[in-house]
């Protein structure tokens, strides 16, 4: 790449400015788009603050530290910090850890602002029916639907569908060769950002109460009888 590079080729009248950014047309050296973290008026806390506020998904402390060039232990560290600082000044929004990455939540003790905002008198909520096929899938993945209506005792087609829409449960192989092949589903990491876990393994200890794999095929094979 050469020491020059232009910006996006449109008229100059017809650009929009960008607020820190140089006109359409400007040479930009590359230099000049270097930074120093300490030259911001937050430093690093308010460059990782402005970075989490721009991320559609939690993103890991090694991408983070990349992104600022910064080392590793200094923005966990950070992290850390600011979450024990949002904390201490009753913020309405909090820094956590999900699903092995970073992001900014609204803290859970305004949850029934939020939900009034956001619902504004709709129901969005699960049915009793998903909720229920949602539990099955998470402590039993990966399962097949045949599977889930055992436990569950009814057809879970519908159901299935809507927590693929919702992006709670995926595909995530298939079970034999046969061209009876079964698809099965697990859950993704949306669904650990929703229910607030690290992984799976932070679930309620409730799996014992679930047939076990065995049970499972002996009903679905009866159900299909």
């Amino acid at each position: 790449m050469s020491d020059e590079q232009l910006a996006p080729d449109l008229p100059v009248d017809e650009a929009a400015p960008v607020e820190g950014l140089p006109p359409a047309g400007t040479v930009v050296d590359e230099e000049q788009v270097a930074f120093d973290i300490n030259d911001f008026p937050g430093g690093a806390r308010g460059a990782i603050e402005a970075v989490l506020m721009v991320v559609d998904e939690p993103i890991d402390q090694v991408a983070l530290a990349s992104a600022l060039e910064l080392p590793v232990d200094d923005v966990v560290a950070h992290l850390h910090a600011l979450e024990e600082e949002y904390a201490a000044q009753h913020r309405g929004f909090t820094l956590r850890q999900i699903g092995g990455g970073w992001r900014i939540y609204s803290r859970a003790d305004y949850a029934p602002v939020v939900e009034k905002f956001l619902l504004d008198g709709q129901t969005a909520k699960l049915t009793q029916a998903s909720l229920e096929t949602l539990a099955v899938i998470a402590y039993r993945q990966p399962i097949s639907r045949a599977r889930i209506s055992a436990v569950r005792g009814v057809n879970v087609d519908g159901v299935v569908r809507t927590l693929m829409a919702r992006g709670l449960i995926t595909e995530v192989g298939h079970e034999g060769e046969t061209e009876h092949t079964a698809i099965l589903y697990g859950t993704t990491d949306y669904f650990l950002q929703r229910m607030g876990l690290d992984s799976l393994d932070d679930l309620p200890p409730i799996a014992p109460y679930l047939p076990e794999a065995d049970m499972l095929d002996e009903l679905a094979h009866q159900g299909q009888a």
